[in-house]
């Protein structure tokens, strides 16, 4: 299974040049802990609603004049939407993060996938092959 058959679509992306005001009434719209920053359906970034209460509300930073640029996390880590759920756990096993884009050839955004979401497709590729 590849990781183009599972990812979440659509993803709700925003711009870096947006508020974090407007990436909070986002994350409450769509009831989201994350949005992926795009330029030009590029992701640049992740945004967490972690990152909004540590790097803006607790050091009392203004939502409506903070960008997201300024404190989203730069250079996610990606995922090719061609990847096996096997050689996705290879790459991202070092890393420290839970949340990552997938991505086409090109590099552009083509979904998310969640570090539960490849635990969920292992258990799901470990039964199939039981199943032999």
């Amino acid at each position: 299974m590849s990781l183009s058959e599972f990812t979440s679509r659509p993803v709700i992306t925003i711009s870096p040049e947006a508020t974090i005001h407007d990436a909070a009434s986002l994350m409450k719209e769509k009831n989201l802990g994350c949005l992926v920053v795009v330029d030009r359906d590029f992701p640049v970034g992740i945004l967490t609603d972690r990152d909004i209460t540590m790097k803006v509300v607790a050091n009392s930073k203004d939502p409506y004049t903070t960008k997201v640029r300024e404190i989203m996390t730069q250079n996610p880590v990606v995922l090719r939407q061609e990847l096996g759920v096997f050689e996705a756990l290879e790459q991202v096993k070092d890393k420290a993060v839970r949340r990552f884009p997938i991505v086409d050839s090109e590099g552009r955004l083509s979904g998310i996938v969640t570090v539960d979401d490849l635990i969920y497709m292992l258990g799901k590729e470990l039964y199939d092959i039981s199943l032999i």
